[in-house]
């Protein structure tokens, strides 16, 4: 049984293949998708969210690490995949998991998937710690404050500042040093963390949903689920966001 998602990214099918054929060898791995270029890359992984990516380092009109530029931070674990041995020092300063020459040997591939695989669980494991510990200081935040109700925001535009109403809140979503308030009539970036966002809402109003997103709960029309048991929210404006492992249960017990 599998439990880590690979995607292949390769501009040469014949090359995609021959590396599907051999994952298929490789116990604990599903290969969920193939790409061959920098687009269709950044199109599978919205999708599929692997936790590997088998990365080939000359791509059509771009580069392996350029995808990887792209991605930041979210960017899974990668073993690279060339022709080429001279790009072994960068791919490790990108902290790669490995780098294997083409044509690829089953038993390296094999071996750098097995170290692809330990990495993917120790980075899910630390993902998990980090939501518990936000977890239990949002409680906490709800305690002392639960008799508070939700605050309207005044956002600064360029026509001026604009009070939005809690009650027109929809979502609000983190995004680096931002958050960005969705509301009815519109979006706005304000310059304020999450956690600080929580901690001046009611709880019974609005809910914690992933570690970038909070949501309006009477705004939630219904939850679907997603490959690899995915849940995602759905609004009453037809918009999706999805809903952190950590936070599923309490999501469920609430909705």
């Amino acid at each position: 049984m599998s439990d880590r998602s690979v995607l292949i990214v390769e501009d040469e099918p014949l090359a995609r293949r021959r590396i599907a054929r051999m994952l298929k060898a490789v116990a604990g791995i599903e290969v969920v998708g193939e790409a061959g270029d920098l687009v269709s890359a950044l199109e599978q992984i919205r999708l599929h969210d692997p936790d590997i990516l088998l990365l080939d380092i000359q791509l059509p009109g771009a580069s392996g690490f350029d995808l990887l530029d792209r991605l930041g931070a979210a960017a899974p674990v990668v073993v690279f995949v060339t022709a080429f041995d001279h790009y072994a020092l960068r791919a490790f300063d990108a902290c790669a998991a490995d780098y294997l020459t083409k044509p690829v040997d089953a038993g390296r591939l094999a071996a750098a998937m097995a170290r692809a695989r330990s990495l993917a669980r120790a980075r899910k494991d630390a993902a998990r710690v980090a939501e518990l510990t936000e977890v239990v200081a949002a409680l906490r935040a709800a305690l002392r404050e639960h008799e508070r109700g939700a605050t309207d925001f005044w956002v600064k535009t360029k026509a001026g500042y604009v009070r939005v109403p809690a009650s027109r809140i929809m979502s609000f979503q983190a995004e680096r040093d931002y958050v960005r308030i969705v509301a009815d009539e519109g979006s706005y970036l304000l310059h304020e963390s999450l956690s600080s966002i929580e901690r001046r809402q009611s709880p019974g109003e609005f809910l914690r949903i992933h570690r970038s997103a909070i949501v309006r709960v009477d705004r939630v029309v219904r939850l679907r689920t997603a490959p690899f048991a995915t849940l995602i929210a759905v609004l009453d404006d037809g918009s999706e966001l999805r809903i952190g492992r950590t936070y599923a249960k309490r999501v469920r017990e609430l909705l």
